[in-house]
């Protein structure tokens, strides 16, 4: 369980340089009946079956849903593969987009949230049923970030922003998950944390074969390689955010949420919400009004305007019954944590860590393997971490780390914090999440304050330790 901290340790700075029950869409893909389908079906039926018999063993497709030759599309739509004569293709087809119509192709369809886009679940489904190769296996996740198009005022900003993207870059890479990553404003009116939501918009309109967007503040880090998020706990969700239900609901406080990182689901529900949720931002007549009500409604919340954590919050208290089944409050783990609260903790983490990878028995921890399979590495920790819970106390890495209020572009952190601390912290989060990317190259930071200087791990490292 992750407990809230101090209320003075929230102090949220959304920006774009740091800048339920869900409806899954059920359907079945076309079936063929051309007699050149059904003779094509047979032969590759043939041929998979001498394939079987043969020296190397066919590839085994997961099946959520429990029927044969059925998978689930990215979109929740479920396909029949024996009653598609394209579902033997597996793998995305990138060189091929049919020339039959798509929502593409209505010149009223904007990208902007100017314009609602309507019937969006049904455009989807339509697009993956002419892009099959997309429609299966797991669920599909874009991750979206940003920082503003000019150069930081902090002379480290630009160097911080860097690392802090690749540090995104290396944790989808190794778990499959796409990344946008955009330095401009999409709808210049909507600045501030509020210019994040054109950017999730469009990406979802890019990636109708993605099923989530993930928004993560480009001051927020990944600090637990391993770790993947738990999509399950969600299949009946369209929106997920950090926080503690009963401090929205018996405290009413401006803490009780962070907007800075959120995963929502693509489909017409959550179009609908961000426009609700968006509506209140400076691209409104009302922008003023909103933020009179945000602060007489919040009595925690430290600044008069409005802000895209109040909207939400005040979107759950004032509509509890139309979005509190939709909308995921996670407080188990620390889907973004407070950096104040986890930096202090990483140097015990990584000495524990290391305890257990030294014992013999954990032999499995410490083999050397390629990156493409470090997801099935990350898993063999999981009964050695049983004990460490989750969290504030835990000595588990923890997932998401959020240097709110540091500011690294602009260098304005809040006062609350000096600047040492916050850059020490940085560097320190940093090396400490690259170290876990670094094992797999072959090397490591002995000194998480010393980005410049890494040192080859010894086979067998750490039952086997450096010389001298």
């Amino acid at each position: 369980m992750v407990f809230p901290p101090e209320l003075s340790h929230h102090h949220h700075h959304y920006h774009f340089p740091s800048t339920a029950k869900h409806s899954p869409l059920r359907g079945r893909a076309s079936p063929c009946f051309t007699d050149a389908c059904l003779f094509l079906a047979g032969a590759v039926t043939a041929l998979l079956l001498v394939w079987s018999f043969s020296f190397f063993p066919s590839p085994i497709t997961r099946n959520p849903e429990g029927v044969a030759g059925a998978t689930r599309s990215a979109a929740g739509v479920l396909v029949e593969e024996e009653n598609d004569c394209r579902a033997a293709a597996r793998l995305p087809d990138f060189l091929n987009d049919p020339p039959e119509e798509t929502f593409y192709d209505d010149p009223e369809l904007s990208y902007s949230m100017d314009k609602p886009v309507n019937g969006w679940d049904e455009k989807r489904k339509e697009w993956l049923r002419r892009h099959p190769s997309f429609a299966g296996g797991p669920e599909r996740v874009v991750l979206v970030t940003g920082s503003q198009a000019t150069p930081c005022q902090n002379k480290m900003g630009d160097h911080l922003l860097l690392r802090f993207f690749k540090n995104k870059v290396d944790y989808c890479r190794i778990h499959g998950c796409d990344v946008y990553y955009s330095n401009v404003l999409l709808q210049p009116k909507m600045r501030s944390f509020w210019a994040k939501y054109p950017a999730v918009r469009a990406a979802m309109l890019a990636h109708p074969e993605a099923e989530w967007i993930w928004w993560v503040d480009s001051d927020a880090l990944f600090t637990d390689m391993d770790f993947a998020l738990p999509l399950d706990r969600y299949r009946s969700h369209n929106l997920v955010v950090h926080g503690w239900a009963h401090l929205v609901h018996e405290k009413k406080s401006w803490t009780s949420i962070n907007a800075g990182v959120f995963l929502i689901r693509n489909c017409q529900w959550s179009m609908d919400f961000m426009d609700k949720w968006a509506s209140t931002g400076p691209q409104s007549a009302d922008y003023e009004r909103w933020g009179q009500v945000y602060s007489s409604t919040f009595k925690d919340k430290l600044f008069p305007e409005s802000d895209d954590q109040s909207a939400l919050i005040y979107l759950i208290l004032k509509h509890r019954q139309l979005y509190e089944d939709k909308i995921y409050i996670e407080g188990e783990y620390y889907f973004q944590g407070y950096w104040l609260d986890i930096v202090p903790t990483l140097h015990n983490i990584s000495r524990k860590y290391m305890e257990i990878e030294s014992e013999e028995k954990a032999v499995v921890l410490r083999r050397r393997h390629a990156e493409k399979v470090a997801e099935f590495y990350g898993k063999q920790w999981e009964p050695h971490l049983r004990e460490a819970g989750n969290g504030r106390g835990s000595w588990r890495r923890p997932f998401v780390t959020h240097f709110t209020g540091c500011q690294p572009c602009s260098g304005d952190q809040n006062q609350i914090y000096s600047g040492e601390s916050c850059w020490t912290g940085m560097i320190r989060a940093l090396n400490f999440a690259d170290n876990q990317v670094l094992r797999n190259y072959g090397f490591i930071h002995r000194d998480l304050l010393n980005s410049n200087a890494v040192e080859a791990v010894p086979f067998d490292f750490p039952a086997t330790r450096w010389a001298g």
